[in-house]
């Protein structure tokens, strides 16, 4: 299971339309990241508007910038949701030459 299959835990995300499948994937991918996106690109943090830190290798999961960097012996994570996905996941830059 992918929970399990790296040593980092930084940013992550999901694509799919089935609630049930959504749900399912967030409670089994509980501490697959620190940052955690569903149906969005997944991106850095909004710097000031969104905590950003990841878990194991990827850092103490500490969210610099926020008052969440005070909450240190926990594990909290962001999750954005997108309700209208992107009909492509790539950024420019990924494109082929």
């Amino acid at each position: 299971w992918v929970e399990t299959t790296s040593s980092y835990a930084l940013t992550g995300a999901l694509f799919a339309r089935d609630r049930n499948a959504i749900l399912e994937a967030d409670r089994r991918l509980r501490h697959a990241a620190g940052n955690f996106y569903v149906n969005d690109k997944p991106t850095g943090a909004v710097v000031g508007q969104q905590p950003f830190g990841g878990a194991r290798a990827s850092g103490t999961n500490d969210k610099a910038g926020s008052k969440l960097n005070l909450i240190r012996w926990v594990s909290p994570r962001a999750i954005k949701e997108n309700y209208t996905p992107p009909r492509d996941y790539r950024y420019p830059f990924m494109q082929a030459e």
